[in-house]
């Protein structure tokens, strides 16, 4: 068998055809001694080809989730939440209360097994929803009373325990009381009003929308990263998909739904929402890196927990309440 000499390694930027090219020609000459080849033939067999290293096939982006299963969801919690939003207040009330008491279980126990922290449940789940209530019958004075005594409940139940951790534990759930139900509360004290079940609808609505359009902007457009050390999935045009489709919504929500409100006040609730539904889902992933998850819980499936639909939602509620407050009245 002829002797065919290696195939030199050829780069990326290299064109095969000038290797196939040299072997073409004669090899060598009289003056090529320092050749490490003896001879050559004459006519050499023609090489094989050389197999080229596959191209990485460019990935498609995906949404991480179960989309039928988040959709689906989503679209029966749509259903149970308006149904009780206009058919009696009241049992929206009691719906804010179960979501509330379910969001503190999910935080107190991911406190729990991550970091040790013994927040005391019974006294906020039984504080929360009673400022839930409270905030809808006597409005904003009830709702921080209530707060007062959740916050002294929390300190005098931890007591029972030893004191190592005492610290620690009362301030997680201080924090907890705070974060949770009295964020909550506006939503109860926005219902007080007589187009009470238009303004919770409204806060839902641009909530809603502004998380679509930034999830919708970002998915297609989205380059540069909003926060990567926080959440690196966000990205400064899904923001800017945010606050445009919130403040699209914002106009025909406040002109059309709000008893007095005018196309311009929905502009600027628009941007509110967006600018403090984005926030408050930084917020809560500064938690859920804190403690190492990527949910507070599964009982949602395609969402996770209770906490992660209402990440958005529990900063936004105050912003909203008071917005319409400034712009239409208490009603």
């Amino acid at each position: 068998m002829p002797i065919v000499p290696d195939v030199p390694d050829h780069g990326g930027d290299q064109d095969d055809d000038q290797g196939a090219a040299r072997l073409s020609g004669p090899l060598f000459d009289e003056s090529q001694s320092a050749q490490p080849y003896a001879a050559a033939p004459r006519n050499p067999e023609p090489m094989p080809d050389v197999p080229q290293p596959a191209q990485p096939q460019p990935q498609k982006k995906s949404a991480g989730r179960d989309l039928g299963a988040a959709i689906g969801v989503g679209v029966g919690l749509g259903v149970v939440i308006i149904a009780s939003l206009f058919v009696v207040k009241a049992v929206f009330v009691g719906v804010i209360a179960i979501a509330v008491v379910v969001g503190l279980w999910e935080l107190t126990k991911r406190l729990d097994e991550r970091k040790g922290i013994k927040a005391p449940l019974v006294p906020l789940a039984v504080g929360g929803a009673a400022m839930v209530v409270a905030g809808y019958v006597r409005g904003s004075e009830g709702a921080w009373v209530a707060m007062a005594l959740t916050a002294l409940a929390v300190l005098v139940w931890r007591m029972t325990e030893p004191p190592e951790g005492y610290l620690k534990d009362v301030t997680a759930g201080l924090f907890a009381a705070f974060y949770v139900p009295f964020l909550a509360t506006f939503v109860a004290m926005m219902l007080m009003a007589d187009d009470g079940p238009w303004r919770v609808l409204t806060f839902l609505v641009l909530t809603v929308v502004s998380d679509t359009g930034a999830y919708a902007v970002g998915w297609r457009f989205g380059r540069t990263k909003l926060a990567p050390r926080i959440s690196p999935g966000k990205t400064r045009e899904g923001l800017l998909g945010a606050v445009a489709f919130a403040m699209a919504a914002g106009a025909l929500c406040m002109q059309f739904a709000i008893d007095g409100g005018a196309w311009w006040q929905g502009l600027l609730l628009g941007l509110a929402v967006a600018v403090s539904a984005t926030l408050g889902d930084l917020g809560e992933s500064m938690i859920k890196r804190d403690l190492g998850i990527k949910d507070m819980g599964t009982l949602l499936p395609g969402h996770g927990g209770i906490m992660d639909r209402l990440d958005s939602l529990l900063p936004t509620a105050p912003v909203v309440w008071l917005l319409l407050v400034v712009f239409v009245g208490s009603g």
